[in-house]
């Protein structure tokens, strides 16, 4: 018998944003499945809120500090907090501390969670070492990266290197698959011209690889564009990155549940 001690199993929580359980439940249970095949033991506390980004990047900085107490206090008994979101949980780690930069307190619960927060593509193989998932999908995709995984969180190779393990299916990369696709939150209900402008452009590119479907990490960027593609008539399909490496992208994608 083996005298290796046996490593605890990290307790990992799910923070299952409201968007997501609003309109893609499917996201937090490819999620789930994701970290639980990586040795994780997941927790979906009842407690979590929305992160407060809105209210914080429309200067409601008091709501925005109300709704982080709440995610503060339900979060902290994990090891580590995870979502399936760029924008979200670059709210956690780089602007919770700043929310409580007179409050030392809560400064320090707010930086320690910050410390563990990740987001669930970089987590896998950043912390976890995944290199390769147990899926199949059959079709070409395109990968749009998202503002705020991408320069907020460091979320570039990650999905690529994980995808490239699915079976059946094709990465075809468009050009300017690093510029903003229109959708910025408030930005697209402010200057609509210009943000339809910018998911044209980004339709655009993502037509020109022949690609039949649009892949990405934050599901406002998605839920934009699956909307502007619905519109045009277009029969590409929209899926959260999570859904197509947990093998749960056989459903309709988004923008399609309702047709």
């Amino acid at each position: 018998m083996s005298d290796t001690p046996i490593k605890p199993r990290p307790r990992v929580g799910l923070f299952a944003t409201c968007v997501m359980n609003a309109f893609r439940p499917s996201i937090g249970f490819a999620s789930a499945k994701l970290l639980e095949d990586a040795g994780c033991h997941v927790s979906v506390p009842a407690a979590q809120t929305c992160c407060g980004q809105p209210g914080l990047n429309s200067g409601d900085e008091d709501s925005a500090r109300a709704l982080a107490k709440q995610v503060i206090e339900a979060f902290e008994e994990f090891d580590y907090v995870v979502g399936p979101s760029g924008s979200c949980m670059a709210t956690i780690r780089h602007d919770y501390p700043n929310l409580f930069a007179d409050m030392a307190d809560w400064r320090k619960r707010a930086e320690a969670l910050a410390a563990k927060s990740y987001e669930l593509l970089s987590f896998l193989t950043d912390v976890m070492g995944v290199t390769e998932v147990d899926a199949e999908y059959k079709g070409t995709i395109t990968y749009h990266d998202s503002c705020s995984g991408l320069r907020s969180m460091g979320v570039k190779g990650q999905p690529r290197q994980l995808l490239g393990s699915v079976k059946g299916l094709t990465i075809k990369e468009m050009e300017d698959t690093d510029v903003c696709c229109g959708f910025g939150g408030t930005f697209c209900v402010k200057y609509p011209e210009i943000s339809e402008k910018m998911a044209d452009d980004k339709l655009a590119n993502a037509a020109a690889t022949g690609a039949d479907t649009l892949l990405g990490g934050d599901l406002g960027c998605l839920l934009h564009l699956a909307g502007r593609l619905r519109r045009k008539g277009s029969p590409v399909k929209v899926y959260h990155t999570a859904e197509v490496l947990a093998g749960l992208a056989d459903g309709p994608s988004l923008g399609e549940e309702n047709r």
